[in-house]
């Protein structure tokens, strides 16, 4: 059967499982938007490029918390222009490691020396942020390009990748018939020596830490499992990963103790023991950098991952288990039962209950008193909230200074959470809307809560209109406390003294700005709240509603 080369791209991508396909369409895209329009396939329209690969990414990771076996996302962008808007969430796409193939048109090959406008270098513009990035220069290129797109972008560690088409290929004929790409690979366990070595670093230690990583999380329900019976086994503590954006540990259980800090001294807190257990850590980095190591020289360190660049990246590891995670955490958990007795157990569970005990009570005494006083909601209250009217929905966050609540306040379990990694602002709200597609398309779904800071809601409220048009069945809380505040408090790292209690008038908004207008000009309802029991209120309306709706939340620094 012969097709061109657009319409081939869009019935194999359909073949391979894809249903919508996300985009902000342009000229030398036609060819594809045609196809499209003629197809099943659902055109998601971003009104900006960004907005389009955050709803890709977004659906994409939620896909793949959900275990779909194809959990990749496609968005569709309009040459160099609509790539550079783009380039922000494919940063966050990337820190991510979200399974999402970006592509875009290009002019003709034969007039591409001629810089038409528009013209630009997109495969080296997007290079540094995809697992592969090429332009697929003939029409009979198509099918095996777009193959091994899939296959890379779906191999862990996942990650995107883009292919530019000129207008010619795309209008050209294809006769190759589609076949299915190459399915990922089986990684197997780590090595059996190497974990042999690590549970007897394990059990001959005198207290164990343990630091969750996303890859548990992606790695689906079987290696959260895991990570909880080594954790007991070998009486462990548990953190969370830096810019932790998935919940690959229960933070209900006993061991849970918090998801770590941003810093370099609040990593070494955590890092300070005899045993320290790297597991599915995704760029476990200070958010600033370390020039001083943050773990002890005489820490043994044991890591488990998929992705070699990861393990020992900035400092050393004695054991490195590359492998599937959920069969590297068995094997490991099978072999630190055999060797840590019981009573060795508690002893450390105990010390692990007196860790969490101190940590209570520190963060009882910097909540100060009289709290309840004040005007406006506190974070931890804008956390209740939700804990109260919709303990089991599906959180996408980028509420920055508001994250730590959720994670203190919200016992979250298994594919619960989806979070910005990137630390770049722009990506939770179209992240949002993307996840809510995906959810929405479950047999019993879910409520799905976007959580966001003001200055993160700003990037992109047009991001709204798409879960308008839509009828994206979608909650966002705007946690509103008008300023850049994480900006203010990482003004101290940056200055010393000079950036304590900073006044820096760029990082104020004034004057405000009005969310529940906006949120209504882009076709979504919307409320406001200040109090705590006007939010409930609110978000009991908001979760029972099926459209698309946001709250103001007033909250206090």
């Amino acid at each position: 059967m012969t097709r061109s080369g657009a319409d081939y791209f869009v019935e194999a991508i359909q073949e391979y499982g894809v249903e919508y396909l996300f985009g902000n369409p342009g000229t030398t895209e036609v060819p594809i938007v045609e196809a499209a329009d003629r197809s099943d396939l659902e055109y998601v329209l971003g009104v900006h490029e960004d907005i389009a690969v955050g709803m890709a990414s977004g659906y994409a990771c939620t896909r793949r918390e959900h275990g779909d076996e194809t959990p990749v996302g496609v968005v569709n962008l309009h040459i160099a222009p609509g790539m550079a808007h783009g380039l922000g969430n494919l940063y966050g796409a990337a820190r991510a490691n979200a399974p999402v193939i970006v592509t875009t048109g290009a002019h003709k090959t034969a007039t591409q020396h001629q810089e038409p406008i528009l013209q630009g270098d997109v495969v080296e513009m997007t290079r540094q942020y995809t697992k592969w990035s090429a332009e697929v220069k003939d029409s009979t290129a198509i099918p095996s390009m777009l193959r091994r797109a899939f296959k890379v972008a779906t191999t862990p560690p996942m990650g995107p990748v883009f292919l530019a088409f000129p207008v010619d290929t795309l209008l050209g004929e294809v006769s190759e018939p589609i076949r299915p790409y190459t399915p990922t690979p089986e990684l197997g366990p780590g090595r059996p020596e190497g974990i042999e070595r690590a549970a007897e670093i394990i059990a001959d230690g005198e207290e164990a830490t343990i630091i969750a990583g996303a890859q548990i999380a992606w790695d689906g329900e079987d290696a959260i499992d895991e990570a909880v019976r080594l954790a007991e086994a070998s009486g462990a503590r548990v953190h969370g990963e830096v810019l932790q954006s998935a919940i690959a540990f229960p933070t209900g259980h006993d061991q849970w103790i918090s998801a770590a800090g941003k810093s370099a001294d609040a990593l070494r807190e955590i890092h300070d023991a005899d045993t320290l257990l790297l597991l599915g850590c995704s760029h476990h980095t200070p958010t600033l950098g370390h020039t001083e190591p943050i773990t002890p020289p005489d820490t043994d360190v044991v890591a488990v991952g998929t992705n070699p660049w990861e393990i020992g990246k900035n400092e050393p590891v004695d054991v490195s288990l590359l492998g599937d995670v959920s069969e590297t955490l068995e094997a490991l958990a099978d072999a630190v039962e055999d060797r840590v007795p019981e009573s060795e157990r508690e002893r450390r569970l105990e010390a692990v209950r007196e860790f969490k005990a101190a940590k209570a009570s520190g963060a009882d005494d910097a909540d100060g008193d009289g709290a309840e006083t004040e005007r406006f909601l506190s974070k931890p209250e804008l956390a209740d909230a939700i804990a109260e009217v919709a303990p089991e929905a599906y959180l996408v966050d980028e509420s920055v200074t508001t994250r730590g609540a959720l994670y203190t306040q919200i016992e979250m379990g298994p594919r619960q959470l989806h979070g910005n990694k990137s630390g770049g602002l722009g990506y939770g709200l179209p992240a949002a809307v993307g996840a809510a597609i995906a959810e929405n398309d479950r047999e019993n779904p879910r409520s799905v809560i976007g959580t966001v800071g003001d200055g993160s809601y700003l990037y992109y409220p047009h991001s709204l209109y798409s879960a308008a048009r839509y009828d994206v069945d979608l909650t966002v809380l705007v946690s509103n406390n008008h300023n850049y505040r994480i900006l203010k408090d990482n003004a101290a790292r940056v200055l010393g003294e000079r950036g304590e209690d900073p006044e820096f008038s760029m990082m104020d908004f004034d004057p405000g700005v009005d969310f529940v207008q906006n949120a209504e000009s882009h076709g979504a309802d919307a409320a406001s709240a200040e109090t705590y029991e006007e939010l409930v209120d609110e978000l009991e309306s908001a979760i029972d509603d099926d459209g698309a709706n946001v709250i103001d939340v007033a909250v206090r620094d």
